[in-house]
């Protein structure tokens, strides 16, 4: 084989438009080439609106496993006379461009570096495929079965992918295979192949893995640490974990026998009354959640220093997307980062988790319940569109160990040892207090709930001392939190140079680093986790002559937040790198940046 094919390392774009099905094929693609045992990480970029605006579906073809997006387009699919004009000049010199056969080329001739493969896809569709009604979504099959002849999968792996995708629609698998085959038929006898890229079978890369979206893997892990109530109002792009958790309890939490259901799921009519009903179902002794995006949270703020103050639990999921205001719906982002830490009026700041991985997203789902029951208070698990609604691929999520942790619960055993106890005392000079549950079967079980100023025992106060002696207590919890919340993922070597980064943003990174290594430059990497900051991230800073804060935001929220809590001798260590134009971070928007704030000056010389 020529040293020039590229082989399994590419990115295929997917030019559709919103609405016509394009979402099942595409997935179908992406399982057929993980199917060959070679990692893929697919992202989707759609609109807004339901149905008639462009949409485009890479799928990122990586031998060494890199998950994040990548700037360059190798192959384009164009199914879209809309936007044929504008992706054709996105392709990578050298590519492919396979397009409907009625697409003009006329003002395309500069693009004479690519290999263009024109298909009738219209045309078969409407001779081959009988079901009028379906034409329209069995193109895309169609694609499915071009993309394979010409670039090395097999039949039988797209029909696996096929029965994959259509496995509780049985009776959809031949009727789509039928369209697959068409494409392939027609790639084998009539386009003759003079482009440089291949799929080859791989091995050792993606066995024992699997597909999961990020949203699935919280909801799941909701289920695994208890949750009983989900209280929630739709909205774009966390919708589907809600939908997911209702999914997963009636598999898992409807009492096979009588059919009853051991879980409450409330469609609420806006996000205020979901986050007032997860506390009420918290102050019930209830474990509840509420998913939600940038628009919901800022619906939700009184709510939360409500919670804070009061000091009840309950999760918040905020998958983020792109604001201001209604922004970018559809976009990923990392903006609601300060929002969520210091959510509400006044002096307030909450526990925020930070997952970067579907493993994450399941494990430290269950962590937020732990850490919200032991600190009695809402935490905030901020995800994104990226992690949330593209499929990843993942080991398969393992089965929790070890019980939940309830926290500071006194039952009628504990209230009969006491001769008193106040609800808002910090008996151990960690700034938790204890707390019972309603039912608790003992005369001195009760206490009140407050939102105003109260003292350690409940009590109504404004008195300025109690007011600020309350607020102390408040920092002091804020403070222990920084050891228990999840320990930033450290990779160090001793160099001068490190990165911090969060999220999703670790994807770009791990790439970046691999390919600034190759450049001569290597960097230390810590991934924070969780806000409050743990001990380790100062350390991190202070053994580190420079440190690049790399996020998904137009502000440097991270970077922010750094600069206001550490100590005043660190704050010059740390440089901002941001990506806000809402599709996900490629490696390149790390290391362009990165490379030319470490260039050394220029002499000059007299």
């Amino acid at each position: 084989m020529p040293s020039d094919i590229v082989v399994n390392d590419f990115t295929i774009r997917v030019a559709t438009v919103n609405g016509s099905g394009s979402q099942s094929s595409n997935l179908v693609l992406t399982n057929a080439i993980f199917r060959l045992g070679i990692p893929v990480a697919p992202k989707n970029v759609f609109p807004s609106n339901i149905e008639g605006l462009p949409t485009w579906f890479d799928v990122r073809i990586s031998r060494k496993g890199y998950q994040c997006r990548t700037r360059d387009v190798d192959v384009l699919v164009s199914l879209n006379a809309t936007t044929w004009h504008t992706d054709v000049p996105g392709v990578k010199r050298g590519g492919v461009i396979v397009h409907e056969a009625t697409f003009a080329r006329a003002g395309l001739t500069e693009r004479d570096d690519v290999t263009y493969y024109a298909v009738p896809f219209a045309e078969l569709a409407k001779k081959h495929i009988e079901q009028g009604a379906l034409r329209k979504y069995l193109i895309n099959m169609i694609y499915v079965g071009v993309i394979a002849q010409l670039f090395g999968i097999d039949l039988v792996t797209a029909q696996a992918a096929v029965e994959t995708q259509f496995k509780s629609k049985p009776a959809a698998v031949e009727t789509n295979m039928h369209a697959v085959r068409l494409g392939f038929d027609y790639a084998k006898e009539n386009l003759t192949k003079t482009d440089d890229y291949s799929l080859q079978r791989m091995t050792g890369q993606t066995e024992g893995l699997m597909f999961m979206d990020g949203n699935s893997a919280a909801a799941l892990g909701c289920v695994m640490a208890g949750c009983t109530v989900a209280a929630w109002y739709p909205i774009t792009p966390s919708s589907s974990l809600c939908e997911a958790f209702i999914n997963y309890c009636d598999r898992y939490r409807t009492d096979k026998k009588t059919g009853e259901r051991k879980a409450a799921i409330i469609q609420a009519e806006d996000e205020l009354a979901a986050i007032g009903m997860v506390f009420g179902a918290t102050w019930a002794g209830a474990r509840a959640m509420t998913s939600t995006s940038g628009p919901g949270i800022s619906l939700m703020a009184e709510y939360a220093g409500l919670g804070y103050y009061a000091e009840l639990p309950g999760v918040i999921f905020d998958v983020q997307r792109a604001g201001p205001s209604t922004g970018l719906p559809t976009r990923t982002m990392q903006g609601d980062l300060a929002f969520a830490y210091t959510l509400s009026h006044g002096d307030t700041k909450h526990i925020v988790i930070v997952p970067a991985t579907v493993t994450e997203a399941y494990q430290l789902t269950m962590d937020a319940f732990d850490l919200s029951d032991r600190f009695q208070t809402p935490v905030f698990v901020l995800s994104d569109l990226d992690l949330g609604m593209n499929s990843w691929i993942t080991k398969p999520l393992a089965y929790p160990k070890g019980r939940f942790d309830r926290g500071k619960v006194l039952n009628a055993e504990d209230l009969s040892a006491l001769k008193s106890w106040g609800r808002y005392r910090d008996v151990d000079k960690d700034g938790i207090p204890y707390r019972t549950l309603p039912g608790t079967e003992h005369p001195n079980a009760g206490f009140f709930t407050r939102g105003t100023g109260h003292d350690e025992e409940a009590r109504y106060s404004e008195l300025p001392d109690v007011w600020q002696r309350n607020l102390d207590r408040l920092v002091r919890k804020h403070t222990t939190a920084r050891n228990f919340v999840p320990k930033p993922k450290i990779e160090e070597s001793g160099q001068p140079v490190g990165i911090i980064a969060y999220g999703t943003t670790h994807h770009a990174v791990v790439e970046a680093r691999d390919r600034l290594r190759e450049e001569g430059l290597d960097l230390d990497y810590l991934r924070l986790r969780a806000l409050p900051f743990s001990a380790e991230v100062p350390s991190f800073i202070q053994r580190h002559r420079r440190v690049y804060v790399i996020e998904q935001n137009r502000d440097g929220q991270l970077y922010g937040i750094l600069r206001t809590e550490l100590p005043t001798h660190l704050i010059d260590r740390l440089q901002s790198i941001r990506h806000y134009n809402g599709v996900p971070i490629d490696a390149h928007a790390v290391i362009d940046p990165l490379l030319e704030a470490e260039r050394e000056p220029a002499v000059v010389v007299e």
